[in-house]
């Protein structure tokens, strides 16, 4: 029983993002880059699936450039079995990504379950999953916060906007996209760590996909970063005295009214 789970590594939250010189990309200098959070509930469900279910095997994967292989060793660490590096360019598109991490599954063996994040918490753009599902022909259900298991399918929990959940059963294969909330990812040990820094991960070129970088539908020309906001401005003065000028300034300064 093969179950895999798909991974991005994206900047931490707390780096500081510059356009690169040629406006079309990041300058990646100085980024911490991470395993995507919403990833990590997805590997802590399909451990936690094969500690119930002995015979499966988790096969950790994920697209990019080379660094993407440090997200692979972290899933290695926490529990997964083997791991796939498919090699994409930087400015791999959601279309070119789901389509190589499809073919990069139908290569490796019949899924039983796939998991992955709701979303990339860099473009947030929560695409891949949902294309690669389609890819493969096979139903697919997001922002899931509890999933139940049986031989031939899964009853899952959805939840959608203003807190209510909707409740689905799906068959065997899905792709099964986590929400926060879904568990609480382990850490992985320091024995656990060192024995993935020994473990062989499998790199895959899109040549063996029978695709290339052209497969890309969207590319970026000019990337800016948001304007910077001006100094908060404070309002003195005694209750009226504040809503008057408060007033005065959307209608004359801000222009909002």
């Amino acid at each position: 029983m093969k179950v895999y789970v798909c991974l991005k590594q994206v900047p931490d939250t707390e780096s500081k993002i510059k356009v690169a010189a040629d406006g079309k990309s990041i300058d990646s200098t100085g980024i911490k880059w991470i395993l995507c959070p919403y990833d990590e509930f997805a590997v802590e469900e399909s451990i936690r699936f094969k500690e119930k279910n002995p015979g499966a095997t988790i096969c950790a994967v994920s697209a990019g450039p080379d660094r993407v292989v440090d997200a692979l060793r972290t899933a290695l660490a926490m529990g997964c079995d083997e791991a796939i590096h498919i090699a994409l360019p930087e400015n791999a598109d959601s279309y070119l990504t789901a389509k190589s991490l499809a073919r990069a599954i139908t290569k490796s063996g019949t899924p039983h379950l796939i998991f992955t994040g709701k979303q990339a918490i860099d473009d947030d753009a929560a695409q891949v999953h949902q294309a690669m599902a389609e890819f493969l022909s096979l139903p697919a259900v997001t922002v899931v916060l509890k999933a139940e298991y049986s031989a031939t399918s899964v009853k899952l929990d959805r939840e959608i906007e203003g807190g209510a959940i909707e409740k689905y059963e799906v068959a065997t294969p899905c792709v099964i996209a986590a929400q926060k909330g879904m568990n609480e990812p382990r850490y992985a040990s320091l024995p656990n760590i060192m024995k993935a820094k020994k473990k062989e991960i499998k790199k895959v070129t899109l040549a063996e996909l029978d695709l290339t970088d052209t497969d890309t539908k969207v590319s970026y020309s000019a990337m800016q970063l948001p304007a910077e906001r001006g100094a908060c401005k404070m309002i003195s003065g005694d209750v009226a005295a504040q809503a008057k000028e408060l007033v005065r300034l959307l209608h004359e300064e801000a222009k909002v009214i």
